[in-house]
């Protein structure tokens, strides 16, 4: 997955891809979607949930961090992430108006997982990410249910669709058909092999800006954009030893790669990145009052940076190459990347 070795598009690479170039690359990280589209009613969304790791998500927190490039958004969970610098639950992405829907999902989810929430200890800090697929969905029919949360929870695996599926299934990137996107990367430390690997839900930037590789794509069959507007989210996750401080500055590397696909971070656009290691575990019950954990050298973190860069640049345009031409609401047509090329 990723963009294959065939593709008519390429980005320099610098460093290795995973095995299946896709954030599952990352030893225990889960990805699954369900996929709503209905022509007849107009609709084009969906789900998408990622497990940073396959145990008990309350119980072993995984160190988190967000970057909050441009706040046009009504994402859940960012604010305990910024104070606790943990993840404690799936991450879940969907559209503006399925949030509330996802959250209760994701709540009940978490109390049948773990007896004690709500009782003997505390609540629980759901992650729920939106972008707005209204160009294309029927987003006032709110047609995302609970249901379709925890089927996305439970369909997570190692494999899964890219472009037009789960959440992406109504997003729209640079004036054509967007979605999901992932790749990964390998980074060798101190004799050992790791992996970055992001997963993005592409719905960002204006038509004409788009930049692969340092060319610019031409979409003249793509009507001129007044503004940028949009949004995209970056889920970024690693098996890096790395602090939450340390992931806070990898989350903002995400920038590196909107700027060289095309993206000015315009007024409109909700741009938000949260970054994990699920590595360095926070463990909800513990009987020391000193918990140890690994973190990298700062002044070796350069090459982490550079391939985050890298990989959510690739996101990007695999996010937008594995879509299709897609008809919406309203009439509204949007086409893929490959009517371009």
């Amino acid at each position: 997955m990723g963009l294959p070795k065939d593709c008519e598009v390429s980005i320099r690479c610098k460093f290795k891809k995973g095995e299946r170039n896709l954030i599952t690359d990352v030893p225990g990280v889960k990805v699954g979607h369900v996929t709503l589209i209905d022509q007849e009613k107009d609709i084009h969304t969906g789900v998408t949930a990622i497990l940073p790791h396959t145990g008990n998500l309350f119980k072993n927190k995984v160190l988190a961090a967000t970057s909050v490039i441009n706040g046009f958004g009504k994402s859940t969970g960012l604010v305990q992430i910024d104070e606790l610098g943990n993840i404690e639950t799936p991450i879940i992405m969907t559209n503006t108006f399925g949030v509330g829907t996802a959250l209760n999902a994701v709540t009940k989810y978490m109390m049948k997982e773990n007896e004690d929430i709500g009782t003997t200890t505390g609540t629980v800090n759901c992650v729920v990410t939106e972008c707005n697929d209204g160009e294309l969905n029927d987003i006032r029919g709110m047609h995302v249910t609970e249901e379709d949360v925890l089927q996305a929870i439970e369909n997570c695996g190692d494999v899964f669709e890219e472009g037009v599926a789960g959440s992406g299934s109504g997003m729209i990137c640079m004036g054509i058909k967007g979605g999901i996107g992932s790749a990964s990367r390998i980074v060798p430390c101190d004799g050992k092999d790791y992996t970055i690997g992001a997963i993005l839900m592409s719905n960002f930037g204006m038509s004409g800006n788009l930049m692969i590789d340092g060319r610019r794509i031409d979409t003249e069959k793509v009507p001129k954009s007044k503004a940028e507007k949009g949004s995209v989210i970056i889920i970024i996750g690693t098996d890096l030893p790395l602090n939450e401080r340390q992931l806070r500055r990898v989350a903002k590397r995400a920038t590196v790669a909107l700027c060289r696909t095309g993206s000015f971070l315009g007024n409109g656009s909700g741009d938000i990145a949260v970054a994990f290691s699920n590595t360095n575990i926070m463990p909800h019950y513990s009987e020391k009052n000193i918990i140890e954990t690994k973190m990298f050298h700062d002044d070796a973190i350069d090459k982490i940076f550079e391939a985050t860069a890298e990989v959510v640049e690739e996101a990007v345009v695999s996010s937008i190459y594995h879509a299709e031409n897609v008809k919406g609401i309203r009439g509204k047509e949007v086409f893929a990347l490959k009517e371009f090329l």
